[in-house]
Parts: structure tokens; sequence; C-alpha cells
């Protein structure tokens, strides 16, 4: 069975997916769509998901799934990547539900203006600093929960530092300098290091 993914490269949420994809061998094909030209908002791509964002994964009988974190789970279940004790799972979810509300609407989104759109910090003002000020916030409870522990969940290679590591390492490029975070670093060469891992640039 091979997947088809629509993704859009740059995309940290779908970095996400084909990480998971990698990381566990799975066959997939991609379907690149370019969100700046509005490839994601015609109606053939709306009539496969209505919001109208990347990432969407074909599963071959049974249907689409948007929404990144929705379908890592999807992929990764049983998996060495979720773990298979329930507090170690719940600490999973805890990471991958504050990546949500923390860091990728403030860091991704910064980033998206500026690497994607090109925009000037001049030109975005204070709904930059603001996004600045809650992405470092965010980094820093990164950066505290990554002091003593070598991964997220359990100490072991999960969904959670995948989840995280797709915008956390590539935070310079929406304004976010790591040089204040060694923990944050330091767990960016870990994940990097793991088998059938890809740059986020890699089909």
């Amino acid at each position: 069975m091979s997947y088809r993914l629509y993704d859009y490269l740059p995309s940290g949420n779908g970095y996400k997916v084909r990480l998971v994809l990698r990381h566990l061998g799975l066959p997939y094909e991609l379907v690149e769509l370019d969100i700046k030209r509005g490839e994601t908002r015609t109606p053939g791509f709306l009539a496969k998901n209505p919001n109208g964002r990347i990432p969407l994964l074909e599963v071959p009988g049974r249907g689409l799934l948007s929404e990144s974190h929705a379908i890592i789970a999807f992929l990764a279940e049983g998996s060495r990547l979720v773990p298979g004790d329930a507090f170690d799972r719940a600490r999973m979810w805890q990471w991958m539900c504050f990546e949500q509300y923390n860091l990728e609407p403030n860091i991704g989104t910064a980033r998206f203006w500026i690497a994607s759109l090109g925009k000037s910090e001049a030109e975005l003002g204070e709904k930059l600093i603001e996004k600045r000020r809650n992405g470092h916030a965010a980094l820093e409870v990164l950066e505290r929960g990554l002091a003593d522990v070598e991964f997220l969940a359990g100490n072991a290679f999960s969904l959670a530092d995948i989840a995280l590591y797709a915008y956390t390492h590539v935070a310079p490029e929406g304004g976010f300098p790591l040089e204040s975070y060694p923990a944050i670093r330091d767990w960016c060469v870990r994940v990097a290091a793991q088998p059938g891992h890809v740059p986020i640039t890699s089909r």
C-alpha cells in the first residue's frame, strides 16, 4: 500500500508527515502544491479538503486525512514512535498540543511571513513583535523541558520530537536565533541523527 501525500515542501506541518513516513519506511507518492499560488484553494483540492490546507494524506481504500498531528498519529500507531507506557504517551500528546497552540502559531507564522512571503520586519510591524515575543516564550518552555532529558516523551525518540523539531530547527528563518537555547540546539542534533531522518526540503 502506498500513500499519497499532498504537501508544500517548506511547510513544517507537512515535514512532520514526511519525517514519520521516512522513519517508518512507508511508501508514498508526493503531490507538491504551491500554497503561495493558491493551489490548495482550487475547486479540485477543496473537494478533497474543504479547509484548503496541506498536508493531506490519501489512504488507499479508506479516504483522506487532514491535520498534521492526526495524520502522524494514524501512521505511527503501534510503532516505536508512540510510547507504550500510558503516562509517556500522554506526555507525548502534551508536547504535541503545546506545539500546535504555542510554538507553531508564532514561530511557524513568522517564518512563513519572512521566508516564504518575503515580508520585511518594518512591513509586519507590531504583529511580528507579538509573534516574536510569544515564540521566544514557547522556546523557553521547550528549553526547560529538554534540560535533563534526551527526548521529550519517556526519554525515547517519539512523535513529540518530530512534531516540535519541524518548526523549531528552522526557527532562525523566522527571526528566532537559537544561540540562547543550548538544550534545544543539542536536541536538534540528536533528532537529526536518527535513522531515516531527512531535511525539510526532501521529497
